[in-house]
């Protein structure tokens, strides 16, 4: 992997130059996490729509995976979204947009490689700077804040800002998590004023799901489990049941944000299973839980209050290793459970 002349922007100082990094840039690349969110799409196409409108001299090419809601889709050129991975020329320069780590950018890792210069631009605590240049803020709400900050208030475009709007809104739950600060809000209130339908965009993309997602979301919340003395809340989707209630990972997004509102928990897990003896972890926090330590743990990442990892084994080893690690924390935290944090195949 090439590091030569690598820059890392300061955390909380002036932002790198986006404009300087485009001077006389003939070819882009640009892409987003495995199993794209909101942000990781939102912030992928805001900066490939204001490529186009800004910079039609440049080849710009956007790679990820179809692996997305369809709800996504509404945001201008989604069309044009290349998801087959086929064989490229190396582009001048690659842009990582949302992704802790370089494994993340999945089959676009090998254009990331190739590229002349790359850019990381991210709000992941965990990301280790792995680009030439680096624009990395974990005290931002979202990748898409700051791809707005980079271009600047008088170049949002409409379109730009539909896309821009719904990274924010998924990232920060629609301004409720802690991540959202008032340069959040600033920021969203310049999108608001390009003239978008916000509430249409959140009803849309957010809060509406399909017949198929709620029944999944209804077995998930009825076989779920409370342990550790009640402060934490565990729910796991097998292979078949998926497949019995026709759902793909890209619709059980929002059980673990359902599980997390339940009273009294610190803390929500939740898994689905991905292959054989495979399982992705979601984690979330209500405050005092550092997920994201946990989570890394295990070779994932995330935020302290919002993590993931994929862990080998049985539906019930997982479960234990997750749980082992959140009862050391609240131990830590002198708020040791009366109750062994295992779940035994019979619980």
């Amino acid at each position: 992997m090439k590091r030569r002349g690598v820059l890392n922007s300061s955390r909380k100082g002036i932002m790198i130059n986006l404009d300087g990094i485009l001077e006389g840039v003939r070819s882009v690349g640009i892409a987003g996490h495995i199993r794209p969110d909101g942000d990781a799409y939102g912030s992928c196409m805001g900066l490939y729509l204001f490529l186009k409108r800004f910079y039609p001299e440049i080849r710009t090419e956007f790679f990820l995976e179809d692996s997305y809601p369809d709800s996504f889709r509404f945001i201008s050129c989604s069309d044009e979204v290349i998801s087959d991975y086929p064989e490229r020329e190396a582009v001048d320069v690659f842009f990582s947009l949302d992704c802790s780590d370089r494994e993340r950018l999945g089959n676009a890792l090998v254009y990331f490689d190739k590229a002349e210069r790359t850019v990381v631009v991210d709000h992941h605590i965990s990301n280790p700077a792995f680009g030439m240049i680096n624009e990395i803020q974990p005290e931002a709400s979202s990748t898409s804040e700051l791809i707005a900050l980079m271009i600047g208030k008088e170049r949002l475009t409409k379109e730009t800002a539909e896309a821009l709007y719904m990274g924010i809104v998924h990232d920060t739950g629609i301004f409720r998590f802690s991540c959202t600060s008032s340069r959040t809000m600033m920021v969203a209130g310049w999108l608001m004023d390009t003239g978008i339908d916000f509430t249409k965009i959140t009803d849309d993309t957010f809060f509406r799901v399909s017949y198929h997602e709620n029944q999944i979301l209804g077995r998930a919340l009825l076989e779920s489990i409370l342990a550790l003395d009640r402060r934490v809340i565990v729910s796991t989707v097998s292979r078949k049941e998926m497949d019995f209630y026709q759902v793909t990972p890209k619709d059980l997004s929002g059980i673990i944000q359902q599980l997390r509102v339940t009273e009294g928990v610190e803390a929500a897990v939740f898994l689905y299973e991905s292959g054989n003896q495979e399982y992705k972890v979601s984690m979330r926090s209500n405050g005092r839980l550092d997920v994201a330590a946990i989570a890394g743990y295990f070779g994932g990442g995330g935020h302290r209050l919002a993590a993931g990892c994929t862990l080998q084994g049985t539906e019930h080893d997982v479960m234990n290793n997750i749980i082992r690690k959140m009862d050391e924390q609240l131990r830590e935290l002198n708020m040791p459970s009366e109750e062994e944090p295992i779940c035994s195949p019979e619980s």
